[in-house]
């Protein structure tokens, strides 16, 4: 059987706090997406998933890492990716930009697209 790593999980409420300490947000969302609705954060790059093998060592191995994406399934990937990869400080988001949208958490663009296909699951950490 394959050796497999748990990826940590926060929530959008903790991904805030983390950014306000410093953490790095990684937008695996593809460029089109992110053009239309963005994370209004500092310490924010956005490396598409379809270009994220190629591009992966941008992402600083010394800093906190937050992958996110719209809804937390692309992020995973790319966050187990990095943790294969010998990143120590790696966290996905859950449920990516549409709980964060619901947050009513700092966002650039249209956030009606992300609300009316988003879900509404309650997030299970405290403060969120």
């Amino acid at each position: 059987m394959e050796n497999q790593t748990l990826i940590k999980e926060i929530c959008p409420t903790k991904t805030l706090l983390w950014i306000k300490n410093g953490a790095l947000l990684v937008d695996v969302r593809e460029r089109e997406e992110v053009a239309q609705l963005a994370y209004n954060v500092p310490n924010i790059v956005n490396i598409p998933l379809t270009e994220f093998e190629e591009r992966f060592a941008e992402i600083p191995r010394d800093r906190e890492v937050v992958v996110v994406c719209k809804s937390g399934v692309r992020s995973l990937r790319a966050a187990a990716f990095l943790i294969n990869n010998g990143y120590d400080q790696v966290v996905n988001m859950k449920h990516g930009i549409i709980r964060w949208v619901q947050k009513g958490f700092p966002t650039i663009g249209d956030a009606s697209s992300v609300l009316i296909n988003g879900n509404s699951h309650s997030c299970s950490c405290s403060g969120c």
